[in-house]
């Protein structure tokens, strides 16, 4: 899609296409009522200047959005699609052990019912093991300090997404 096209799309079209980013309902009408952008990096300077005005609701809407790690079948699909596209990046890296995808699932699971929310992490280019250590080393923090750490994760992903949006 051409930024124009975004630019002049009817308003449940625009809400649809920038719900597939995040679905903070706050940063879509914000993203929605920023139109005309001039430009993407216009676009993205007014994406950030979103996230500081979102509210914890906001944040746990595009929080809920994700797909909850469940599984050891869909964390082996999830980073074999990750190692697919950092497979440049990762010359060589090898499957994730079946070990390392279960730390992960008690992880997750342990992230959610500490925090109340899924643990967000921005994916790309990660193999498990960093994503594992990165979800071990938050565990220990507060929720106030996971939710700022999650927004700020939110922030990144929504970002790239926005960028491969137009």
């Amino acid at each position: 899609m051409s930024l124009k096209e975004l630019n002049l799309a009817p308003h449940e079209q625009a809400y649809d296409l920038f719900q597939s980013c995040c679905a903070a309902p706050g940063w879509i009408q914000g993203m929605i009522d920023g139109r005309p952008y001039a430009s993407r990096d216009d676009m993205i300077d007014h994406c950030q200047s979103l996230w500081p005005t979102l509210s914890e609701a906001d944040w746990l809407a595009a929080f809920e959005a994700h797909p909850k790690i469940g599984d050891v079948n869909s964390l082996r699909a999830k980073y074999a699609n990750t190692k697919a596209l950092a497979s440049g990046e990762q010359a060589g890296a090898k499957s994730a052990p079946d070990e390392i995808l279960a730390r992960l699932k008690t992880g997750n699971d342990q992230y959610l019912e500490k925090f109340g929310f899924i643990f967000i992490v921005c994916a790309t280019g990660k193999s498990a093991m960093e994503m594992l250590t990165l979800l071990e080393a938050r565990l220990p923090n507060t929720r106030q300090e996971e939710l700022k750490n999650a927004a700020k994760e939110q922030a990144k992903i929504t970002e790239l997404r926005l960028e491969k949006l137009v």
